[in-house]
């Protein structure tokens, strides 16, 4: 373990880090409005592309992250980013249509499948008990927060020297996040030995029998389809309303705008409800933070097209709402986990999160085909859709009997 000042060090790296390689992670769904008029896409195919990038994640994630038990996260990290920074600038030179984008958005996702709990768990091997919960909520901050900038990052750019410099930019910053690591993150004290009991490195059983675990996975996994789906969907419904509306919208409102406060807010809330849960208690928290998004999903499909204010309104509190148990989830999964199988327990736990956001994005495209396309009744029932999906998600998730974590409020 590291020193307290050298853990704190550390974990400033590592979250700085971070924030260069996410600020372009959305650049893709900030565009969409774009890519969908300019290669004549149907909200399917769009709703596919999105969600290329979690389904490549949860198809490397199991291997690369489960890795990080007998190798150095560190070496598996600057993989990870290598391939982010070859998706954005092949993206840029590349892409102009369907197949080329959904191919690389899947490279994008093998690059964040080994960067962003390979980050997590560098931290987590060289920082104390005491000190995880609070480094997991600053990693998951940094990303939040570069990943709401991302928005606006993007629409700037794109505006100025059109869609592939953006996608450019965004492969500049995270070569810098991989020089950053690799100049000053540590390497690991000594090699990761087999397991005592010798099971097998991707041997996954015990920790699917890990029910704590597990509970804190499945919460995960319906978090992450959940804020995938109005992330990705975002600025294309708000400005979809903002079309129907009759009241012109201040340019300081538009769509990409509100995205990235959206972003902004929810990485707040994830900090402040990490803090709640061990304060009042990790179960109340998540429970809180589940039922009022499933209330708020309601919400913005039954209300939002009706106006623009009150659909942003209303999508900044659902954010909130989806943000607040973030962090309480991860911490909970990591602080469950066998220190032994921390990799592979993140691992399924990040593989469960990102296989909801591979289906959030995807089931709302296909609703609102099903339904005739963007409309008051194609948005109620697709938020409609995601607030069942969360109720169900809460009721397995106290089936599973999560636990509190030490420091925690019983």
């Amino acid at each position: 373990m590291q020193t307290a000042p050298a853990a704190r060090r550390l974990v400033l790296l590592v979250c700085s880090a971070q924030v260069l390689v996410q600020i372009g992670a959305y650049t893709w769904p900030a565009l969409l409005p774009q890519f969908v008029d300019g290669w004549a896409l149907t909200n399917s195919e769009a709703g596919i592309i999105t969600g290329a990038f979690y389904g490549a994640y949860v198809l490397a994630v199991p291997v690369l992250v489960t890795l990080t038990d007998r190798i150095d996260p560190k070496r598996i990290y600057l993989i990870g980013v290598a391939l982010t920074v070859a998706s954005h600038l092949a993206f840029a030179a590349f892409a102009d249509g369907f197949w080329s984008a959904f191919g690389l958005r899947m490279l994008a996702g093998v690059g964040w499948a080994g960067t962003y709990m390979t980050g997590l768990k560098l931290l987590a091997d060289r920082v104390d008990a005491q000190m995880m919960s609070r480094a997991v909520a600053g990693h998951a901050a940094s990303i939040g927060i570069s990943g709401a900038l991302s928005f606006v990052f993007a629409a700037g750019l794109a505006g100025a020297w059109g869609w592939p410099g953006a996608f450019v930019a965004a492969g500049v910053c995270a070569a810098l996040g991989w020089t950053l690591v690799a100049l000053g993150a540590p390497r690991a004290a000594a090699p990761l030995h087999a397991r005592a009991d010798g099971t097998a490195l991707f041997d996954f059983r015990p920790v699917l029998r890990n029910r704590p675990a597990m509970a804190y996975a499945v919460a995960y996994g319906v978090h992450t389809f959940e804020m995938s789906a109005l992330r990705g969907w975002v600025v294309a419904f708000l400005g979809y309303v903002a079309a129907s509306s009759a009241t012109p919208t201040a340019s300081w409102l538009a769509p990409a705008t509100v995205a990235t406060a959206m972003a902004l807010l929810g990485t707040w809330a994830s900090v402040l409800g990490n803090e709640w849960s061990i304060r009042w208690g990790r179960k109340k928290l998540i429970a809180f933070a589940m039922l009022g998004a499933a209330v708020l999903a309601l919400a913005v499909g039954l209300v939002g097209p009706s106006g623009y204010a009150a659909a942003t309104l209303l999508v900044l509190a659902w954010a909130a709402f989806i943000w607040l148990d973030s962090s309480s989830l991860t911490a909970g999964a990591a602080g469950s986990a066998a220190p032994a199988r921390r990799g592979a327990t993140l691992a399924v736990h990040s593989m469960l999160g990102y296989l909801g956001g591979f289906i959030g994005p995807f089931a709302v495209g296909g609703v609102l085909d099903l339904a005739g396309g963007m409309s008051p009744l194609g948005w109620s029932l697709a938020f409609g859709l995601v607030a069942l999906v969360v109720v169900a998600g809460y009721w397995l998730h106290r089936r599973l009997g999560p636990q509190p974590l030490p420091g925690d409020r019983r």
